[in-house]
């Protein structure tokens, strides 16, 4: 047991003495309140201010034994009082606590109040076994409900559907996850579909994306259904995008019903979900070079990846050249949080060593000479330094064949393709990151997503 300088108690393993009227959720109200409440503890996180990174508090989300959900939090004060008692999935009882106004945009609960631990509240175990409280419940959004929901602010919904591609990669039992990119870039890109609707853009972050590597790693076979939980919806390129937050978790396969549910109605109905070509999803939309640059003029626009027929004029060489490169197997270094990162190799941290050409001339191949005066489709990134004016030179991620096979099927339901005329008469193009780690692009949507989760900053003053 924990004891404030009072002698109150504020943790305690056994039931208090003094007897409190037994609460639901339901019936909290606003202000200081001394019923004892019990609850399941589904699921806890640390609130931090968006932009200095400071720790608010820690956010709950609590269920009673008649199923209804509710927020609590714990102020930053109070963590080191309450956080070490905390399990996940545990069952509490909780007296003498606040009820707080919850917050107006992103709540993860249908309640307007929150349970608030204040400096008298009591938190204890509660081992009667007679009494049975949900495993957890979920909130699903659908397509049209996300749609409907974008970039508006309001309340965080659940989602589950199957998975299309993690990352550029198309889900097959050989299927190996990058952990070093995933660690780097502290996100994983996953296409999702529900049932045959459209196919989205699902990025998870931080610890959403750790959770999710070290579940799929854990399956015998490649896990095909995902549940995510409290997901923000926005628009990037023109698509919808769901993106994680801090209170999200992650579910694959077997693991809640939901979940074993969808994989039920998956094994049943592969057809329908297979019915749209998983590389047809993340075709960059198709522009002009003069579209491109009126594009990079444009007020609004952000780093973008397109897809532009050219013909080669010629190409350049002679010129010196470097790249960072590991200190052990000279494969290029990819730029890690806090460290250079080798994918070849498999380490977190190594040595990067500047790796130039012999008397800093690189040869150019004859195949790549050949090519001058023919015409070829090319994926072309508009960078950070293009849209700040420090360079007009784009930058070539791939060169593709002129002619592309054609999808069979009729896929304009399932397919959202970004229109560029949308961002030069709107000025909102912001398109996620490609399959190559790019800082800027992955911090400018991460800035994003962190400003939506600074909602809860500013909360109500309790006990």
């Amino acid at each position: 047991m924990s004891r404030k300088p009072n002698a109150k108690a504020v943790v305690s393993s056994e039931a208090s003495a003094k007897t409190h009227e037994v609460m639901f959720f339901k019936d909290v109200k606003f202000g200081p309140q001394e019923g004892e409440l019990r609850f399941r503890l589904i699921h806890f996180w640390e609130a931090r201010n968006a932009i200095k990174k400071v720790l608010i508090g820690i956010e709950m989300l609590l269920i009673d034994e008649q199923g209804t959900v509710i927020q609590g939090f714990i102020p930053s004060g109070r963590i080191d009082t309450y956080l070490p008692h905390m399990i996940s999935s545990s069952i509490y009882r909780l007296t003498n606590f606040y009820g707080s106004m919850s917050k107006t945009v992103y709540r993860v609960a249908e309640p307007i109040v929150t349970i608030t631990f204040s400096w008298t509240s009591v938190l204890s175990l509660f081992e009667d076994s007679s009494v049975r409280f949900p495993e957890d419940r979920f909130r699903f959004h659908g397509y049209e409900e996300f749609e409907a929901g974008c970039d508006l602010g309001g309340d965080l919904y659940d989602y589950v559907g199957h998975i299309k591609l993690v990352g550029e990669q198309a889900l097959t039992d050989g299927l190996v996850l990058d952990e070093v990119e995933i660690a780097s870039s502290r996100r994983i890109l996953i296409h999702v579909q529900t049932h045959d609707g459209p196919v989205m853009k699902l990025y998870l972050w931080d610890k959403a994306a750790t959770d999710f590597c070290k579940k799929f790693k854990a399956h015998g076979n490649t896990p095909s259904v995902i549940l995510v939980t409290t997901v923000n919806p926005k628009r990037f390129g023109g698509a919808l995008t769901l993106s994680s937050l801090s209170s999200s978790s992650v579910f694959l396969d077997l693991d809640v019903q939901p979940t074993r549910d969808y994989l039920t109605w998956l094994d049943s109905n592969s057809d329908v979900a297979n019915r749209v070509n998983p590389d047809i999803v993340t075709k960059a939309e198709t522009v002009t070079i003069g579209e491109l640059f009126s594009y990079i003029k444009h007020e609004g626009s952000k780093v973008a990846w397109f897809e532009c027929t050219a013909t080669i004029d010629d190409v350049v060489h002679g010129c010196a050249w470097y790249y960072i490169s590991c200190g052990g197997c000279k494969t290029k270094a990819t730029k890690g949080p806090t460290t250079l990162m080798c994918k070849k190799c498999g380490k977190a941290e190594v040595a990067g060593v500047a790796d130039v050409g012999d008397d800093h001339i690189v040869p150019v191949p004859q195949a790549l000479i050949d090519t001058i005066g023919q015409t070829r489709k090319f994926v072309v990134k508009v960078s950070k330094h293009n849209l700040e004016g420090k360079t007009q030179a784009l930058t070539v991620t791939k060169v593709l064949p002129l002619e592309a096979t054609a999808p069979d099927g009729n896929l304009e339901e399932n397919v959202i393709v970004p229109a560029v005329e949308e961002t030069l008469q709107m000025g909102k193009r912001v398109d996620g990151p490609s399959s190559e780690h790019e800082d800027s692009v992955d911090e400018a949507v991460k800035r994003s997503f962190d400003r939506d989760e600074s909602g809860e900053a500013k909360r109500t003053k309790c006990g």
